[in-house]
């Protein structure tokens, strides 16, 4: 069974970036599919990107397409999502979770293991 933490979050003005880490003990990391999911205040939980097990698909919500990017490094267990010309409305906690897949034109499938979160505000 794999654990995941999230690590990166902060307070940054608008037009600002941040990356985020997500960072998983446990065995077979490379046989995972990672999505980046976020909740704001009030609102649903929310799919933002996703990595397949292959790279070779990778799905990002409309809202973040063109600012965000995912990538992750199997060797580091890890999967990072850069996040540029950050908005306001980008303001939420982001998780990351396994998921049993990603399609590039659909988003990430049914979510498994999540991790903590990590508060991400875009505030001047």
């Amino acid at each position: 069974q794999v654990q995941l933490v999230e690590s990166g979050g902060g307070l940054v003005q608008p037009g600002g970036s941040l990356r985020l880490s997500c960072v998983a003990s446990g065995s077979s990391f490379d046989h995972y599919s990672i999505g980046w999911f976020r909740q704001a205040p009030g609102k649903e939980r929310e799919g933002v990107s996703c990595i397949g097990i292959t790279r070779g698909s990778i799905y990002y919500t409309d809202s973040v397409k063109g600012r965000f990017t995912i990538s992750r490094d199997d060797a580091k267990n890890r999967v990072d999502l850069q996040m540029n010309s950050l908005k306001p409305e980008d303001t939420a906690v982001y998780y990351c979770a396994t998921v049993d897949y990603c399609a590039s034109g659909y988003g990430p499938g049914s979510t498994h293991t999540w991790g903590p979160g990590t508060q991400v505000t875009v505030s001047s």
